[in-house]
């Protein structure tokens, strides 16, 4: 049975998808167990903090013998979805979108960009890596037609709540959000911000407070 990941530290429920990303290099490998230890040398994760993020899970592994491999790799497979397909829609083709377009998710079979849209965009729809690229006059129709209930947003922020707020009205349930504003949604969907700027004078903060 796959847990309730939203009773679960959303710092842990972050790191999940890379944990799945090295037990499965680990599995690769064709190695049969991995200690917190080994884990924690592989990911610069504290071994402490991968004992408490998968104690969430209840006993996934022995002590004295670690965690089986194989049984973590399933484990986390079914935790993320990973059998099952998402289909992720983009808005906002400009050089970020654009990147995004091109990468597609190479390494993440089960996620994929199937439909883009940009007010460059013909409303009849134009192909852009491969991925059909409509105007946002049809956003809601197409979101409908596809069935996306992911989203990707690389707009500008003036733009950004507008868009926001027609999708509220397609059943999307999440948004992946690189526009440099907070968007006011419903609480049956998520909403998760990267802003750049944010990030990186995180990382010079730290940098020169070490």
């Amino acid at each position: 049975m796959k847990p309730e990941l939203q009773r679960i530290p959303q710092a842990t429920t972050k790191r999940l998808p890379l944990y799945y990303r090295f037990i499965q290099n680990f599995f690769n490998a064709g190695q049969k167990r991995v200690s917190s230890q080994e884990l924690s040398d592989a990911m610069k994760i504290d071994s402490a903090t991968i004992r408490r993020d998968f104690s969430h899970f209840g006993a996934l592994g022995k002590k004295g013998y670690g965690y089986d491999v194989a049984h973590l790799l399933n484990f986390f497979r079914q935790t993320l979805d990973q059998d099952e397909a998402t289909n992720v829609a983009l808005i906002g083709v400009g050089s970020l979108g654009t990147a995004f377009l091109k990468y597609n998710f190479q390494k993440n079979h089960n996620t994929k960009i199937v439909i883009a849209f940009d007010t460059k965009a013909p409303v009849e729809g134009v192909v852009k890596s491969d991925i059909p690229m409509f105007n946002p006059s049809v956003l809601e129709e197409k979101l409908l037609e596809y069935g996306i209930e992911i989203v990707i947003f690389t707009v500008p922020s003036r733009s950004a709540q507008d868009l926001a707020d027609r999708l509220v009205k397609t059943g999307i349930k999440g948004i992946l959000n690189f526009a440099p504003v907070r968007l006011t949604v419903p609480d049956h969907i998520r909403v998760q911000s990267i802003d750049l700027s944010v990030e990186l004078q995180t990382l010079i903060y730290q940098i020169r407070n070490e």
